[in-house]
């Protein structure tokens, strides 16, 4: 059993598996502190955390705060591409973007830590369609159409209900923006929508569908999960699902919020829809709750914090799938050749 551990966690070793991390809010870090003056961010302060974990890819988000939104979108989410073709330039050796799962199984060959785009609330496109022909030339792949919010495509969902009026699906232009994504090669992406938004995707969708950091609402019911119903529905469009490390979306109390409680979902979701429509989406956090506000922190219901703390520990995580009875060519297809088959 200890062999077949060692094989992943050494992110330079060519016969361990592709890792993947389908969804990642590192660039808002990588923005705040590149706009501070500070440089090679993802070198000095990620890389070496990544490859402890055996990390090969990232799926960037781009994601920008409520307090930006609405006249900054489009410009902070243009500025996080820019910042990360200048990282990749300042670090060639050990960074690389990927724009299919091609360029992600040459990253691994050449020992680089590749980033995929992905668009993590579509507020920058604002009702301009032809916005997304010009994210997808930068190299987003990847559209999750809201985050916990409204914007002009759908209704986001919600940590814990909150005051508001009518629930919506999705719009008239989101229509038009899921259609236009599947035409180009960008997929759809149904983390953070609501119930109502998500059965209209799985409606207008012709391509696979992920939900690239959601767990299961059946273990903790929280509307940022998923329903068995909505997760059989992900599979029957032979899509993914990324498990979650927030602390938020494992357990209701911080006590429960670990790594074995964090498998129990990855059990759930290989049980309701089969280990090839699984992945992971850890989501971390930890980098990022130093810029929470006093009064961002208060409107959640309690502190946030990473279940798997850190891309260094995923061998932890490995470890606990093995204790599990998870063979090789399933953890394989669990760490990233799920989301590799989404993205060939």
């Amino acid at each position: 059993m200890r062999r077949m551990e060692n094989q992943f966690y050494n992110q330079k070793n060519q016969n361990s598996p592709l890792v993947i991390d389908g969804h990642s809010d590192i660039l808002s870090d990588v923005q705040i502190q590149r706009e501070k003056g500070r440089r090679k961010i993802i070198e000095t302060d990620y890389y070496e955390r990544l490859v402890a974990g055996g990390v090969n890819i990232i799926v960037a988000a781009l994601y920008v705060d409520s307090s930006f939104l609405p006249e900054m979108g489009l410009r902070k989410a243009l500025s996080q591409i820019s910042y990360l073709y200048e990282e990749v330039q300042e670090s060639p050796e050990k960074l690389m973007i990927c724009y299919n799962g091609e360029d992600m199984e040459c990253a691994k060959q050449l020992g680089k830590i590749g980033f995929l785009l992905s668009i993590e609330g579509a507020e920058p496109l604002g009702t301009d369609l032809s916005l997304l022909r010009v994210f997808y030339e930068l190299g987003v792949r990847n559209l999750g159409l809201v985050w916990s919010r409204r914007n002009a495509i759908g209704d986001g969902s919600f940590f814990q209900p909150i005051r508001e009026g009518r629930k919506g699906g999705i719009t008239s232009f989101g229509v038009k923006v899921i259609e236009e994504a599947e035409k180009l090669g960008i997929t759809i992406d149904v983390s953070h929508l609501n119930d109502e938004g998500f059965w209209d995707v799985m409606e207008i969708s012709n391509k696979p569908i992920i939900a690239s950091h959601s767990n299961a609402r059946s273990l903790f019911s929280t509307m940022r999960n998923l329903t068995d119903e909505q997760i059989l529905a992900i599979a029957s469009k032979n899509g993914v699902i990324g498990v979650n490390a927030a602390s938020l979306l494992v357990a209701d109390d911080d006590a429960n919020c670990n790594i074995e409680y964090l498998i129990n979902h990855v059990d759930h979701l290989v049980k309701v829809a089969g280990i090839q429509h699984v992945g992971i989406g850890l989501d971390l956090c930890e980098d990022l709750i130093k810029y929470m506000s006093p009064a961002d922190l208060a409107n959640i219901p309690r502190k946030p914090f990473d279940v798997i703390s850190g891309h260094q520990e995923i061998p932890l995580f490995i470890e606990g799938l093995i204790n599990r009875g998870y063979k090789g060519n399933e953890i394989e297809a669990l760490l990233g050749g799920n989301f590799l088959r989404i993205f060939k």
